[in-house]
Order: C-alpha cells, then sequence, then structure tokens
C-alpha cells in the first residue's frame, strides 16, 4: 500500500481539503469487471475466540477507546489503519512498531525509521489507551499485536467502512530495527512492478495490493510525497501527464517545488477524504489519484481491471477488504515465548 502514514494537518491543510472538496464532485464511472475473490486462510493458531475465557470483553473494552477516539479525533481513524499496516509489512503483526528506542541505544526501533516518522501520535495514542485499559481487566493477557488489529478494524468501521471479525492469538515481537524498514514498505513513487514484487514477498497478490491501496480512501499526504510529480517527473522537469490539471493546479498553490511549508498535506481522496468509501478508485480513473504509486494502479493492465470493478460496486470493495485486511494480519504472526511476548507496555520490552 503506498505511503501508508498519515500525516499531521493543519488549518492551511483544511483549507486546502475543502477546496479540493468543492472542485472535484463529480465521479465518472467505467464499465463493471467481473474478479474472484479468493485469499489464502490464514493460520490456524488465529481464531476469532481465542480470548474467550481469558478475557471475553476485550473487544468491548478495545470498542470503548476507538469510539471515543474517533470522536473526538477524527484522524485517528487513518493514523491507526497506517499503523497497522506498516506493522504488518515489517516483522510481521506484530505490535514491533510500537516499541520506542532505548534511550542510549544505537539501534534505532522500527517506529523511528525515516518512512515511519510522519506517522500521526493519535494512531499510538489510541492502542495505548486501549492497551490500559485492556490491561486494568485483564492483566497480562492480551497482546499489543492484537489489540492493534481490534482497534484498526474498529477504526475502518466508525469512518464508514466494512465491519469484519479479527482473528486473535499474536504475540508481541522482540525485534524492532529502523534498518529493516525501508525494503519492507511501499513508498510513493514505488512502480507497480515494485509493488507487486512486495505485495507477492508478504504472501499478497495482486487483488490485495489493488484493495489494500483502497485504504487511501482516507487520510493525507505531505507535500514531499508527491512534489516531485508536480515540477519534475522522472527527471523530465515537468508534470506527471496523469494528473488532472485542475488538481495539478490546486497542488502547485499549496507545495511549491522549494520552499514550501512541509507542514502541508492533501488528502489521498479528494472527493469524500474522511469517509471509508470505494471513491478513491473512481479518483484515479479521472486522473485524481495524489500519488504517482496510486495512479500507476489505473494506468497498469494488470491492476486496471480492479480499479474499475471496485470503483463500481462499493460492496465488492468492503468483502473484499475485509478478506485482505484478514489475509494481511496473518502475516508473520509471532507465538509463544521462543519467538515472543505479551507486553505490559507496548512501547517497552519486557
Amino acid at each position: 500500500m503506498p505511503v501508508l502514514s498519515p500525516t499531521s494537518s493543519s488549518s492551511s491543510s483544511l483549507v486546502f481539503t475543502c477546496f479540493f472538496i468543492i472542485l472535484f464532485v463529480t465521479i465518472n464511472s467505467s464499465n463493471p469487471v467481473t474478479i474472484t475473490t479468493k485469499a489464502k486462510r490464514p493460520p490456524r493458531q488465529l481464531s476469532v475466540n481465542y480470548y474467550a475465557k481469558s478475557c471475553p470483553q476485550v473487544e468491548q473494552l478495545v470498542g470503548s477507546i476507538t469510539s471515543q477516539q474517533f470522536k473526538e479525533t477524527p484522524v485517528s481513524a487513518p493514523a491507526t489503519i497506517r499503523l497497522f499496516f506498516h506493522d504488518c509489512f515489517v516483522e510481521g503483526c506484530d505490535a514491533s512498531i510500537l516499541i520506542a528506542t532505548q534511550p542510549g541505544s544505537k539501534i534505532l526501533a522500527e517506529k523511528d525509521a525515516a518512512d515511519n516518522r510522519d506517522l500521526r501520535t493519535e494512531g499510538f495514542d489510541t492502542i495505548t489507551r486501549a492497551k490500559a485499559l485492556v490491561e486494568s481487566k485483564c492483566p497480562g493477557i492480551v497482546s499489543c499485536a492484537d489489540i492493534l488489529a481490534i482497534a484498526a478494524r474498529d477504526l475502518i468501521h466508525l469512518a464508514g467502512g466494512p465491519y469484519y471479525v479479527v482473528k486473535k492469538g499474536r504475540w508481541d515481537g522482540k525485534i524492532s530495527m529502523a534498518s529493516r524498514v525501508p525494503n519492507n514498505l511501499p513508498h510513493a513513487n514505488s512502480t507497480v512492478d515494485q509493488l507487486i514484487k512486495l505485495f507477492s514477498s508478504k504472501g499478497l497478490t495482486i487483488q490485495d495490493l489493488v484493495v489494500l491501496s483502497g485504504a487511501h480512501t482516507i487520510g493525507f499526504a505531505h507535500c514531499k510525497n508527491f512534489v516531485d510529480r508536480l515540477y519534475n517527473y522522472k527527471g523530465t522537469k515537468q508534470a506527471d501527464p496523469a494528473i488532472d490539471p485542475r488538481l495539478l493546479k490546486a497542488l502547485k498553490m499549496s507545495c511549491p517545488q522549494v520552499g514550501g511549508n512541509d507542514d502541508i498535506v492533501a488528502p489521498f481522496d479528494v472527493t469524500t477524504p474522511f469517509v471509508f468509501d470505494h471513491a478513491y478508485y473512481a479518483n484515479l480513473q479521472s486522473k485524481l489519484g495524489l500519488l504517482a504509486s496510486d495512479e500507476g494502479l489505473f494506468l497498469d493492465p494488470r491492476t486496471k481491471p480492479l480499479v474499475q470493478s471496485f470503483g463500481l460496486d462499493k460492496a465488492k470493495f468492503f468483502l473484499a477488504f475485509s478478506a485482505a485486511m484478514e489475509k494481511m494480519g496473518s502475516i508473520g504472526v509471532k507465538r509463544g515465548r521462543r519467538h515472543g511476548e505479551k507486553r505490559k507496555v507496548c512501547s517497552i520490552h519486557m
């Protein structure tokens, strides 16, 4: 999923977002394409009822925090979703991204890798609060990794997306190294070939790539992630021709080639940036994709039919997204004390 990091917003970014919402209110759709959704079954050690006896109220406890967080800071939704993606793609879904670099350590933790510095604090805060509440009721039982998986699902649903069951049983990983991040995350300028190769290395298909990229239906990206598309696409000193001229003009107004405000952001989805829906795919067909890696999904013949299909059918997208999230949530699962731990505080090793 290209550049899965939400970014900080400001009054200027909100004005910028509103401008987009007004400017791009009409989306054209393409003809439907039939696809087949068939994800591999996740590992048997994950179970919906994993905490049925040891902490039966875990979903309700996490849910009380996520609902409160969403009301107080709606940006917690994209922040937590990105956090889950970035965790699973590096070392597997083991909450290793939550570990803080220890004072005096020469080895930086994942959280401090360059690719993760733009992850919003609201995502981390959501898990910290949820973990504290769960620990107060079920001490030493529920892993940070499972809490992150549940919280991501909750916030997807709160933002308007699908509700799906979360299988649990993950343990927290013991390894968290910033050096392992760059080669395991997609980037804003990743080609479709590079994305397919990366997702394949995680056991995910081309359809999973297109489906999970749909998480860019909410959230924002800093100018630095797409500024080359505006002024020097692939070294041509010209704008990317695959950008709608109106979008290009709007982006240039807020993201100058040099000397711009580092805090300025733009929405991934310029039509409904705060709602988890399927407008992302219609945007790509109208040259309204923010990142080159997003727009590339519509330009490549291997992924274009899927973009067109999901752009027409929200129910199909929601069903496929739920299956893909379950599949991604099983990447690199740790079990037992030999390979994992259950941290009492998610940012600190036991």
